[in-house]
């Protein structure tokens, strides 16, 4: 990864900053999908300190001629009012790397009540903790479901070296790093 693009959310009366970068993630996500894309990672370079939200910026990591291809593609028609892009832009010589990655966190007590009664045809009664978790999260429509779900994420430590390896639809990955300045 050599380049990157920053997507930075504007100030709008109109809408909140956490709903447009949802509706930005779900565009992005799409985009993807169509295109098959699995070069390309994210991260939230504005996150803030408190990592109650992701802050105001996407930013998308990848070699340029895959992000110039991605981004002629048309995929932001209709948050252009919303947003500032910035690039493809060359990387900075001094970086550090790391991993930005999807946290599945098992929240929904009925839902794993449903889900051990499908699996194990029992009708006893499970008594789930809820799990909680302060990490910042998008709110996501599923394309396959028609459900909103959260997708949380996760900026994991930094690291000195690069680890190449495949993003998902999501722009993210388990063991694959970005740059992070």
């Amino acid at each position: 990864m050599d380049y990157y693009v920053d997507i930075r959310i504007l100030a709008d009366p109109e809408f909140e900053p956490t709903l447009l970068l949802n509706a930005l993630f779900a565009k992005l996500h799409r985009a993807l999908v169509q295109t098959g894309t699995q070069s390309i990672g994210i991260s939230f370079p504005c996150l803030p300190s408190d990592q109650k939200n992701l802050g105001d910026c996407l930013r998308l990591h990848g070699m340029n001629a895959d992000l110039e291809q991605f981004m002629a593609s048309g995929w932001l028609i209709g948050m252009r009012d919303h947003i500032l892009v910035q690039g493809p832009l060359s990387i900075p010589r001094t970086v550090v790397y790391r991993v930005v990655r999807r946290v599945q966190v098992k929240s929904n007590p009925a839902r794993l009540q449903r889900r051990w009664m499908r699996r194990h045809g029992s009708t006893c009664l499970l008594r789930h903790r809820k799990i909680e978790t302060d990490l910042p999260f998008l709110q996501i429509l599923s394309q396959s479901t028609g459900e909103h779900f959260r997708l949380f994420i996760k900026h994991c430590p930094v690291s000195a070296s690069p680890v190449v390896g495949k993003f998902s639809y999501y722009g993210l990955s388990a063991t694959a790093t970005v740059p992070w300045f």
